[in-house]
C-alpha cells in the first residue's frame, strides 16, 4: 500500500524559471525524516494499464534526507485593524454595522472584538449558539454579558450594535430588522449593568470576523470566525442611543469631522485589495486576512445593477467564512536554485519512507520550470493550464455531491486522498465546492497543499496533461513550459517565442489577458493545437498583485455546481464579468473553431472520417491512416478518444468559415448529457443517443500570416496516446498534425 498524505507541501511560488529560486513548504503528523529528491515528471497517472509513473531525476543540490514537522492550517478569514492608542484608550463606545448571518445556531460566532483569549479580557460582539447578539467585556477577573432576546434569522440583514456605557454603568446590544415582513422582524434592545470603569487589554489588535487569541503566528492568531457578511462597520467613542446608532451605520461618508468617530470602514473602497479603509481620518485601516469575498452586496443594494463597478456603494459588503484559506503561512524547510541547465518542464518533489506494516509514503511537490525568461529552448511550447489546476484544486465534488454517481453512471472509487480531503477540510475547497455556509467558493490560491495536482493524483487534469508530456518525450519532442499565469502576466509576448503552441487536455479556465494573447498569436501566424475539451470555458481573473490566485464567479449559465448570489458575478479582482466566455461574446469556437456542449462520464467514443479529411489541404493529417478506420475506438478513459467532456465545432457560435471538419464522434450514447447553455427549455431528445449536437468533432483551420489551428475536442484524446506502445491513430495523427506545424512553411 502506498500512503500518499503522510508527508505534504507545496511549493513557492508555483513556476520559476532557470536561476529563480523555489521554497517548499512540508508538513507530516506521523513522520520525523524522509526522503527527498526532486523529479522531471513524465508521467503522473499510476494506471497500469498506461505508461505508470514515469519521471527522471535530474539531481539536485536538496536532495537527500528531510527531518519534518508538523505544521498546522488555520482557515477562516477576518479584517485585522492594528492596536492604537485611541483603540486601547476607549471608554464609553459603540460599535455598529448591518450583517447578514449565513450559518447560525451551534457554535459561537464573532462580529467584532478587541479580545484576547489567553488574558480573558477586552470586549466582543457575537453570535451565540443559538443566534442571539451577545456583547461580553471583561478585564480578566470581573465579566459582563449582555444578550438580545431575540435571535437573528439567517440570510437576512440585520443592524447590529453594541454600546459600553462605562458612565451610566450599562451595556447594551441592539439590532434592527431592515425586513420586517412576514416573521422576518428581530428588532429589540437588550440593557444590563456594566461596569463604571474598566482595563481594556494593551497591545490587542480589533478584529471583524474573528477574535484574536493573544497568540501569534504560526499559531492559531484568531478563533470564532463569522459566515456572513458585513457592511459598513462603524466604531464611536459615545454611548448611542439606537435612533443614533442607525443613522450613523446607514451613512455612506460619515463626518470625519466628528471627534468620537473613531472608525468608519468602507469595504467598497480598494476592492480588489486586500485592505479595507478607514473614512474617520484616525488611520484605522485594516488587512484582510485568508481572502474573504469582496464585491458582495450590502444592505442597500437595489437591484438597479450587477456591477459593483457600476454603483460601488452599494457594494459595501464582504462576506466571510470560517473555512476560507488564501495561504498555509507555513515555514520553508527548502529552497532551490533551478540551475541553468535543467529542462522546462513538470517538476516535483518526491517524499519517500518506509513506514513498515507494508505500508510505503509516496508523496510528491508539484511546481514548474520554465524556459529562461529572455528566451525559448524549443519551437514548441505546451501550456500547463494552472488556472484550471487552481479551480479544481482539493475538489471535494466526489464526496460532496449527492448526484455524482449518477452523473458518472456507476459507482465512485474513493482514493486515499479522498479520504484525507475529507477529514481535512482545512486544506482548501476547490471552485467546485461550497463554503460551510452554502455559497460558492470562488477564491483558489496555490500557497497550500493541492492533492489533485502531483502525481498519483485525481486522474482529471494534471494527470492527464502528463500524458501529453509523456507522449513528447516518446516522439524525442523538445518543448517548453508556459504557465497560465506566464500568459495572463505577460501576454502575447509569452508565446510569441513559439512556432507551435499546444494547450492540452483541459484548459477550462481562462482570463482576459490569457485570451487576448492567443488570438494576437495565432493572428501573427502562430500554430495552435487544442489537444483537450471544455476548454476557453469560464471567464476567470488572476489576482493583480497576489501570485498564484484566481477568482471565477460562477453567474447563472453554463454547467456549475453552485450558483453566485444575485447581483455577485462580477470579479472583485479586476471589476470584469465573469461567468462563460460564451455568454461573454467571445464562445471557444472563434478562438480554436469548437466549443464545449456536453459530458459524457459513463463511456467513451471513437472518432470517424468525414469527407473534409479527404482534401489534399490536410492530406499531412492523415498519413498511414485509412479512409474508414475508426480513429480512437481506445484509451485509457473509459475505452475511447472521445470522452469526459467534449466539444462540438458551430457557425452559429463563431467557428471560421474556413474551418474543416476532419472527423467526428456522434455516436456518444444515452450518457452525453448536453452543457445547460446547449438548450432553453427540457424536453425529450437531449441526450447523445437522440441529439446530434451532442458530440466531438475534429477540426483544422488556417489563420492569417501562415498559422493554423488543430482542435481535437476531448478531455480523453491525451490519454489515448500511448495506447499499444504508442503505435495508434490517434498518435499518428497528433504527430503528423504536430510535425506540419512546426514546419515553417506556411499554410495558405
Amino acid at each position: 500500500m502506498i500512503d500518499t498524505t503522510a508527508v505534504l507541501g507545496y511549493a513557492w511560488p508555483m513556476a520559476v524559471a532557470p536561476g529563480e529560486t523555489v521554497s517548499f513548504h512540508l508538513s507530516s503528523e506521523t513522520l520525523a525524516e524522509a526522503q527527498l529528491r526532486v523529479v522531471r515528471v513524465r508521467c503522473a497517472d499510476a494506471d497500469p494499464a498506461g505508461p505508470g509513473i514515469r519521471t527522471t531525476g535530474p539531481s539536485s543540490a536538496i536532495d537527500g534526507p528531510i527531518d519534518l514537522s508538523h505544521q498546522p492550517i488555520h482557515p477562516g478569514s477576518c479584517a485585522v485593524v492594528a492596536d492604537s492608542a485611541q483603540l486601547a484608550g476607549l471608554g464609553d463606545f459603540t460599535f455598529g454595522c448591518y450583517l447578514f448571518p449565513t450559518l447560525i445556531g451551534g457554535r459561537r460566532q464573532t462580529i467584532a472584538a478587541r479580545w484576547n483569549e489567553l488574558r480573558e479580557c477586552g470586549w466582543k460582539l457575537e453570535l451565540d449558539e443559538e443566534a442571539h447578539l451577545l456583547l461580553t467585556i471583561a478585564d480578566g477577573g470581573r465579566r459582563w454579558n449582555v444578550r438580545a432576546p431575540k435571535p437573528l434569522l439567517e440570510r437576512e440583514w440585520v443592524l447590529a450594535a453594541a454600546t459600553v456605557d462605562l458612565t451610566g454603568g450599562t451595556v447594551a446590544v441592539h439590532q434592527a430588522s431592515l425586513a420586517r415582513d412576514g416573521g422576518r422582524d428581530r428588532t429589540g434592545t437588550a440593557t444590563a449593568a456594566g461596569p463604571a470603569a474598566i482595563a481594556w487589554p494593551t497591545a490587542t489588535p480589533l478584529v471583524l470576523a474573528a477574535q484574536g487569541t493573544g497568540l501569534d503566528k504560526p499559531l492559531r492568531a484568531t478563533s470564532h470566525h463569522l459566515n456572513g457578511k458585513i457592511d459598513r462597520p462603524r466604531l464611536y467613542a459615545a454611548a448611542l442611543d439606537a435612533g443614533r446608532i442607525g443613522a450613523l451605520v446607514d451613512a455612506l461618508n460619515p463626518p470625519n469631522t466628528d471627534p468620537a468617530l473613531i472608525a468608519a470602514w468602507d469595504f467598497s473602497r480598494d476592492i480588489g485589495g486586500d485592505t479595507i479603509r478607514d473614512l474617520s481620518g484616525h488611520r484605522h485601516d485594516g488587512i484582510l486576512h485568508q481572502l474573504p469575498m469582496r464585491a458582495a452586496t450590502g444592505a442597500n443594494w437595489d437591484g438597479r445593477s450587477n456591477s459593483w463597478t457600476e454603483v460601488p456603494w452599494q457594494y459595501g459588503a464582504i462576506h466571510f467564512h470560517d473555512d476560507d484559506i488564501a495561504d498555509c503561512g507555513w515555514k520553508a524547510d527548502r529552497k532551490l536554485t533551478v540551475p541553468a541547465d535543467w529542462p522546462s518542464g513538470f517538476y516535483a518533489l518526491e517524499l519517500t519512507a518506509a513506514t513498515g506494516e507494508g505500508v510505503s509514503v509516496e508523496s510528491y511537490v508539484p511546481f514548474f520550470v520554465r524556459a529562461p525568461r529572455d528566451r525559448a529552448t524549443a519551437p514548441l511550447a505546451v501550456v500547463a493550464s494552472t488556472a484550471t489546476f487552481l479551480a479544481y484544486a482539493n475538489s471535494c465534488l466526489r464526496l460532496d455531491q449527492s448526484h455524482f454517481e449518477a452523473m458518472n453512471e456507476g459507482l465512485v472509487l474513493i482514493s486515499g486522498d479522498d479520504c484525507y480531503l475529507s477529514a481535512h477540510r482545512e486544506l482548501g475547497l476547490s471552485t467546485y465546492d461550497t463554503h460551510s455556509d452554502g455559497s460558492g467558493v470562488c477564491y483558489s490560491s496555490g500557497a497550500r497543499p493541492i492533492l489533485n495536482m502531483r502525481p498519483r493524483g485525481n486522474t482529471f487534469n494534471y494527470v492527464n496533461d502528463t500524458h501529453l508530456l509523456d507522449w513528447l518525450e516518446e516522439q524525442g519532442i523538445p518543448y517548453d513550459i508556459v504557465t497560465d499565469e506566464d500568459i495572463d502576466r505577460e501576454g502575447a509576448r509569452a508565446l510569441k517565442p513559439y512556432r507551435v503552441v499546444i494547450t492540452g487536455s483541459h484548459p477550462e479556465y481562462f482570463s482576459r489577458p490569457m485570451l487576448d494573447a492567443f488570438e494576437t498569436y495565432q493572428n501573427a501566424g502562430g500554430r495552435h493545437m487544442y489537444l483537450g475539451g471544455n476548454g476557453f470555458y469560464w471567464r476567470i481573473a488572476f489576482h493583480p498583485t497576489a501570485p498564484g490566485r484566481i477568482e471565477v464567479r460562477r453567474g447563472i449559465t453554463g454547467t456549475r455546481t453552485w450558483e453566485g448570489e444575485a447581483g455577485e458575478n462580477t470579479l472583485s479582482f479586476t471589476g470584469e464579468p465573469s461567468g462563460l466566455w460564451r455568454s461573454n461574446g467571445r464562445p471557444p469556437q472563434r478562438l480554436v473553431g469548437v466549443g464545449f456542449d456536453a459530458q459524457v462520464f459513463d463511456r467513451s467514443a471513437a472518432y470517424r472520417r468525414l469527407g473534409d479529411s479527404f482534401d489534399p489541404r490536410v492530406a499531412f493529417a492523415f498519413e498511414g491512416i485509412g479512409p474508414d478506420e475508426a480513429i480512437g475506438d481506445f484509451g485509457l478513459r473509459l475505452g475511447g478518444a472521445a470522452g469526459l467532456e467534449i466539444d462540438r465545432a458551430d457557425a452559429t457560435l463563431g467557428s471560421p468559415p474556413n474551418l474543416m471538419l476532419l472527423a467526428t464522434a456522434d455516436r456518444i450514447g444515452a450518457g452525453g448529457l448536453p452543457t445547460t447553455e446547449e438548450f432553453r427549455t427540457t424536453h425529450r431528445g437531449l441526450t447523445g443517443d437522440q441529439n446530434a449536437r451532442v458530440r466531438a468533432d475534429i477540426v483544422f483551420f488556417e489563420t492569417s500570416q501562415g498559422g493554423a489551428v488543430f482542435a481535437t475536442g476531448s478531455i480523453a484524446w491525451c490519454c489515448a496516446l500511448s495506447h499499444d506502445g504508442y503505435d495508434n491513430n490517434v498518435s499518428r495523427l497528433t504527430g503528423n498534425v504536430l510535425r506540419r506545424f512546426l514546419d515553417p512553411r506556411p499554410f495558405d
